[in-house]
């Protein structure tokens, strides 16, 4: 008996070492498996990395070029600003001066009027006297209103 239970007790180790050698090549098979699909997944993880980083280069450049364009514009409105405020002061300068003008033309004839007579009740030039010195040859030009405003003064 000793015989055939060490027969026994061989094929045993035989299907044991069988067994092994097909469980071992399973997990070879399994690991080698696991290790293609990893590879896989790291590759179409590359990919996603690599696509998301082109779009945001893709992205970086139209913001560049949003961001150029907004620049060039306020760079423009605020030269056509510095220009119209530029305007602006001269004609406030203008008003100020031409107000000055005015004022002292309206005193001249306030005082003509109050001391000489000269113009009568009127305060247009429609009439002038005959003796008067504004008005020596009685040229025709004098018959005509003149307008003391700022439409006198042109620049």
């Amino acid at each position: 008996m000793a015989s055939s239970s060490g027969t026994s007790s061989g094929s045993s180790l035989i299907q044991n070492s069988g067994s092994e050698e097909n469980l071992q090549a399973l997990m070879d098979q399994r690991k080698r498996k696991r290790m293609i699909s990893n590879r896989e997944s790291a590759r179409r993880s590359r990919m996603r990395k690599q696509k998301h980083l082109d779009d945001l280069m893709a992205q970086v450049s139209q913001l560049r070029k949003e961001n150029h364009q907004i620049i060039t514009g306020i760079n423009i409105t605020t030269q056509r600003y510095l220009s119209v405020e530029a305007a602006n002061s001269i004609l406030r300068v203008q008003i100020s001066e031409l107000s000055n003008r005015l004022e002292s033309l309206n005193e001249i004839i306030g005082s003509l009027n109050s001391n000489n007579g000269v113009f009568g009740d009127s305060s247009t030039f429609n009439e002038p006297a005959a003796d008067s010195f504004l008005n020596p040859w009685n040229m025709a030009y004098l018959n005509q209103p003149i307008m003391a405003s700022a439409e006198m003064f042109h620049y």
